[in-house]
């Protein structure tokens, strides 16, 4: 589990941030970031003055990285880009969570590593990670002012034809229920949203198509919903185009393989993040995921015949 609870002892009176900056190496503004969170308590009291003072004993949560040997594909002095699997999370949920790409980032990096951007659990494919607080300033401000070209791979139902410039805006509502909470849709009172869509092969034993998605912007779920509200969901999509009770089932954990193939035709979502593209400081990158997509989806709908890639 990423997260521990370290049981501290501070002899004498001082402040807090202090003594962690001396005992665990934190710096100041990690420190104090680190109290303001609430991370460390005294006799079950939750101390988040930044500025507060400690003595005696006390407990500081901690998030200690576990590495499960993923490591990143491309590296540069301020910032490196993973290939993430799919079903991987980017961040941790929550305290509880036991594995998330984080992990990889910080284990291989430093505890001042940290993700740009995030993409879905389910989707797999290139996140942007920098390795140091000024670089993740620079790289979330690149992606806020969409300096970053984002590309994706896709398989969806049917058989999509031409070119698609999606403009809809996405409305994700504010409801205690987790199923209402997750679902996002089209809808006049959503933010404006916009995803380019172009068709690269189509299989016609499958009824499907391979396409490259471009998001210009940046909403939750965007190209899931976008290509849903076109009727060409993505394959093994477990939300949407599904049944309420399936996608319960999904958000509870309980589908299985075998049921997700029946479900929405993959064992699971076949959305992949392939290429980055921007400039960092004056030199510009390019960066393609080695992924082979096309094999990922033959294994992902177990299909015994060999797909013909793209050119």
């Amino acid at each position: 589990m990423p997260f521990v609870t370290k049981k501290l002892h501070a002899p004498i009176r001082e402040k807090a941030f202090i003594f962690l900056i001396r005992e665990l190496g934190l710096s100041q503004a990690e420190a104090q970031r680190l109290l303001a969170k609430g991370r460390l308590t005294q006799n079950g009291i939750v101390m988040s003055n930044q500025a507060g003072y400690i003595e005696g004993n006390f407990d500081f949560l901690m998030f200690e990285p576990e590495s499960q040997g993923l490591r990143a594909m491309f590296v540069e002095s301020d910032f490196a880009v993973y290939d993430k699997p799919s079903g991987v999370l980017v961040h941790p949920q929550s305290r509880k969570t036991p594995y998330s790409l984080s992990d990889e980032i910080k284990h291989e990096f430093g505890a001042n590593a940290n993700v740009a951007h995030r993409i879905d659990q389910e989707t797999s494919g290139l996140v942007l990670a920098s390795r140091n607080k000024e670089s993740e300033t620079v790289l979330k401000l690149l992606f806020e002012n969409r300096q970053i070209t984002k590309r994706y791979l896709a398989m969806v139902h049917g058989h999509l034809k031409e070119d698609m410039d999606i403009q809809e805006p996405l409305l994700r509502r504010e409801d205690t229920d987790t199923l209402v909470r997750m679902v996002v849709k089209v809808h006049e009172e959503g933010k404006v949203s916009r995803t380019f869509i172009k068709p690269l092969e189509y299989f016609p034993d499958l009824n499907m198509t391979l396409v490259e998605a471009s998001p210009f912007t940046g909403r939750t779920h965007q190209i899931r919903v976008h290509l849903f509200h076109v009727k060409h969901p993505i394959v093994g999509d477990p939300i949407y185009g599904q049944e309420e009770n399936d996608i319960r089932r999904f958000l509870d954990k309980i589908l299985s393989p075998r049921d997700r193939l029946e479900m929405g035709g993959a064992t699971r979502l076949l959305l992949h993040a392939h290429s980055l593209e921007f400039n960092y400081e004056g030199k510009d990158y390019h960066i393609t995921s080695k992924e082979d997509f096309i094999t990922t989806c033959h294994k992902a709908m177990k299909i015994n015949q060999d797909f013909t890639p793209p050119l």
